[in-house]
């Protein structure tokens, strides 16, 4: 039996923020910060109906520095990959 994860609430908040950039996925931020794409539509369902009371508990610091490290890692990710593509475009594109 699998032990149930906990995430802080400054991960949940900061996981919902991530879904309002246009141009991308739920799902594919789920991914990327390593949760169930179930469950960050929940949270963003509760993030929309609680307004500021959303995600109320305990976290530690640690969660928040993992979730800001999951974050930068994403955004790495998605500018290596364009740039991996732009690349790709050009060469194909020169003698």
């Amino acid at each position: 039996m699998t032990k149930r994860r906990k995430y802080s609430p400054e991960f949940k908040r900061e996981a919902v923020l991530l879904t309002q950039q246009p141009g991308v996925s739920c799902r594919q931020i789920a991914l990327d910060i390593g949760v169930n794409p179930n469950l960050l539509n929940r949270w963003k369902r509760e993030a929309e109906q609680a307004k500021d009371q959303a995600f109320k508990g305990h976290g530690s610091p640690r969660d928040e520095e993992m979730a800001k490290l999951k974050r930068e890692l994403a955004k790495v990710k998605k500018e290596r990959d364009f740039l991996r593509e732009a690349a790709t475009f050009f060469a194909k594109e020169l003698p």
